[in-house]
């Protein structure tokens, strides 16, 4: 997804309700473009990979939640961005 959107994921990590992302991603792609499409590819990939995920979220119908938090890094050495991902909990 993130070549399709001229998009580079420089850090991944998360929990077990939610992940961090790290993205370098030009000015004219819309964010919440970006977000849909990698939560719904993630989703199918992820349901197909795991087929027990479906029976977990059978009444949502859906794999992720419809909000998302963005923020910018500007200012911040993006070693200290990485660091944090880091050092986040893998997903389950």
């Amino acid at each position: 997804m993130c070549a399709d959107f001229e998009c580079e994921l420089v850090e991944f990590n998360g929990e077990n309700n939610h992940v961090h992302l790290l993205v370098n991603f030009p000015p004219k792609v819309a964010l919440s473009k970006l977000v849909n499409s990698l939560k719904g590819v993630s989703s199918r990939r992820l349901r197909q990979e795991y087929p027990e995920l479906v029976q977990h979220y059978w009444r949502a119908q859906r794999l992720w939640s419809g909000s998302y938090f963005a923020g910018s890094a500007g200012g911040v050495p993006l070693s200290v961005v990485r660091q944090y991902i880091e050092q986040q909990n893998r997903p389950l």
